[in-house]
């Protein structure tokens, strides 16, 4: 696995951006994405005495002219409407507002523009050098369109973060995409842009939303050659994924030599996840950051942009993978041993399940699944077609 990169960087300067009206994007009580993972998340850091004042970045909201970086007027006019109850079910359909998914709420707007905000924040900071890297947890809504909401997602902050970038610097930007769904709404944003090359590692559209991300979307004109994708088989275990992960993204990073780093960190595909497929454990979501902070310093200065996404079990997995990434990225090492007693009982009250005392799962935590070796291998050739690509260009440069 990579090297621990914080015995390089341990004075690494990064941020954390939070506002406690993150908790305003909420769709209604039952729904399963539920932004109070990320206050669990920072009360857990705080707890471990590794995050405090100093640390913390105060968000802005996303102007209108920044929301249409990427989103078109008419949309960002339909969310306003929506957000006062000035739109029609049938006119938010259009929209994808309104659906099972993604309902209307009130103040929808305001929400999702502070979310917008808040990665711009982030950016902000490092692209003006203030810190090495910075954290949203709030972000990392990959699934909207220029003109949709999908997914869970109704402003994408991470397309309208990249367009920021791209139209305030020069920077070449990689945007690495590790939730167990597809990070379709960016990849198609940039899928005819030479200078964002898109990479995201998720369960197979076969059997999960949304459904694309096949390995042979590998962008358009322009772009072509700047698509990654590793459409993994259900089932996948932590020994496969991380394989995948971190070959391809050496490769990636190598090719494309980008000058800044976006991740987004849905942390969906644990085993106990209730939406997806996948079994991860948290030996994972140890190397994400780890892997993606070695990379930015040796190819980016250090500069790297991390977001939140999905993730759906937020008493027993999230707040654990989410500080997972605040530790790498601010110390180099992740956490290890138990959980601070006090979080625990802070959040037991209000948790469903017991949660868990340390910050790794126990050993052999599932079931044996019995077609390891076949997935395995499945994912391998998963691999070998992602890379050809990269393989033939490297072939042709050594030649010519």
């Amino acid at each position: 696995m990579a090297k621990n990169a914080g015995d390089d960087h341990m004075t690494c300067s990064s941020k954390f951006v939070f506002a406690d009206d993150f908790m305003n994007y909420k769709f209604r009580d039952d729904h399963p994405f539920n932004q109070l993972r990320v206050t669990m998340t920072k009360d857990l850091l705080e707890k471990e005495k590794v995050l405090s004042k100093e640390h913390l970045l105060e968000p802005r909201i996303a102007t209108e002219e920044e929301l249409k970086l990427f989103h078109s007027s008419k949309y960002v006019d339909a969310v306003k409407r929506a957000s006062h109850d000035g739109l029609t079910e049938d006119e938010g359909l259009e929209y994808g507002i309104g659906t099972e998914d993604t309902p209307m709420f009130k103040g929808m707007h305001e929400a999702s523009s502070l979310l917008v905000g808040s990665t711009l924040s982030a950016i902000d900071s490092v692209i003006k050098g203030h810190s090495d890297h910075a954290l949203n947890l709030g972000g990392g809504l990959h699934h909207g369109f220029e003109r949709k909401a999908s997914g869970f997602c109704i402003y994408n902050d991470g397309a309208v973060g990249i367009k920021y970038i791209r139209e305030h610097t020069d920077y070449k930007v990689l945007y690495v995409d590790t939730d167990a769904h597809h990070g379709d709404g960016v990849q198609w944003a940039f899928y005819d842009d030479p200078n964002v090359c898109t990479f995201s590692i998720h369960e197979t559209g076969r059997y999960l939303f949304p459904g694309t991300g096949n390995v042979n979307e590998r962008g358009l004109k322009k772009g072509y050659g700047y698509s990654f994708n590793l459409p993994i088989d259900a089932f996948t275990e932590d020994e496969s994924f991380l394989e995948l992960y971190e070959y391809a993204f050496r490769e990636i990073v190598e090719y494309f030599q980008p000058d800044i780093i976006i991740t987004q960190n849905g942390a969906d595909a644990h085993y106990l996840d209730p939406l997806t497929h996948l079994c991860s454990t948290m030996k994972i979501y140890e190397q994400i950051p780890t892997i993606a902070h070695e990379l930015a310093h040796e190819f980016c200065e250090g500069r790297w942009v991390a977001l939140g996404g999905g993730g759906y079990d937020i008493w027993r997995v999230v707040p654990r993978a989410w500080a997972q990434v605040w530790k790498v990225m601010s110390t180099g090492r992740p956490f290890s041993g138990k959980l601070p007693a006090d979080w625990i009982t802070e959040w037991q009250k209000q948790s469903p399940v017991d949660l868990p005392e340390a910050w790794q799962d126990p050993d052999q935590p599932y079931k044996e699944i019995p077609r390891k070796q076949e997935i395995t291998e499945k994912n391998k050739k998963i691999l070998q077609s992602c890379m050809q690509f990269i393989h033939n260009q490297k072939k042709y440069d050594s030649s010519s």
